[in-house]
């Protein structure tokens, strides 16, 4: 990357970063993001995902699919749009990665601290 282009380029303050991990929710919509196949992924199946990884000793049952599925949609979505990692497109109701490879390796390495 030429300097300009360093310059140019809106990186995700490390403030901003550690507090949208600091939360297992967002935490796993990030690694679930991280691993998908495609570019977005439904809510439906995103939800899925972060319910069988936040257990919270519970039984991945639908009351607790639909706790996760109120939390994502209310608080973790937002948040993680609003600092730039996500997009959500609620009118398709898929949701992508809104990180750069730089802002992925700073997660990478924070993930190895932080376990979900």
């Amino acid at each position: 990357m030429t300097t300009s282009t360093l310059e140019s380029r809106k990186s995700i303050p490390l403030d901003v970063a550690l507090s949208a991990v600091a939360n297992e929710h967002r935490r796993a919509v990030l690694r679930s993001l991280n691993q998908t196949e495609g570019e977005t992924m439904e809510v439906s199946a995103l939800v899925d995902q972060v319910a069988e990884r936040v257990r919270d000793g519970e039984p991945t049952d639908d009351d607790h699919r639909q706790r996760v599925h109120t939390a994502l949609h209310h608080i973790h979505l937002p948040q993680l749009e609003d600092c730039g990692m996500i997009v959500h497109d609620t009118e398709t109701n898929q949701v992508r990665n809104g990180t750069d490879e730089l802002d992925q390796q700073s997660l990478a390495l924070i993930d190895t601290y932080v376990p979900c």
